[in-house]
């Protein structure tokens, strides 16, 4: 099977979503509550699959969480195999993902750079519209 076949998309999809839902099951307390699968990326003989993990929170949280989910990886896999069928169970590689983080930084960034210019936009009609009015009294 091929890296981007359609069936290795199909299961790295499916694998995802079953992932998603047995993280959010767990009661480990290290795994914050804000955990979220952004990715799963299954290799072509089934043997490996990383899974991208993102986590509202700080660093702290982040870490405790990968440690978390690292020591259930057993549990996941065994989860994973009771609801996927596949005929051979990846292991699991968690990876952290920053990439929720880099893009509400941007978003921020964006937003400031449009109300500076917003900013500078009313300053600019109020100076032509004084000019304009200084111009009608001469």
């Amino acid at each position: 099977m091929r890296k981007n076949s359609v069936k290795n998309t199909r299961i790295n999809a499916e694998v995802m979503r079953e992932l998603s839902v047995a993280i959010r099951n767990l009661k480990d307390p290290r795994i914050s509550p804000m955990v979220s699968v952004t990715g799963a990326e299954v290799t072509p003989d089934l043997q490996y699959c990383k899974v991208y993990i993102s986590v509202l929170g700080s660093e702290e949280s982040l870490g405790k969480t990968m440690e978390g989910l690292k020591a259930a990886g057993g549990f996941l896999r065994r989860e994973l195999a009771q609801t996927v069928n596949l005929r051979h169970t990846p292991e699991l590689q968690f990876v952290e993902d920053h990439s929720i983080e880099y893009g509400a930084r941007m978003d921020a960034l964006i937003n400031k750079v449009a109300k500076e210019d917003a900013e500078k936009h009313v300053e600019t009609e109020d100076e032509i519209s004084s000019d304009s009015d200084e111009n009608e009294e001469n």
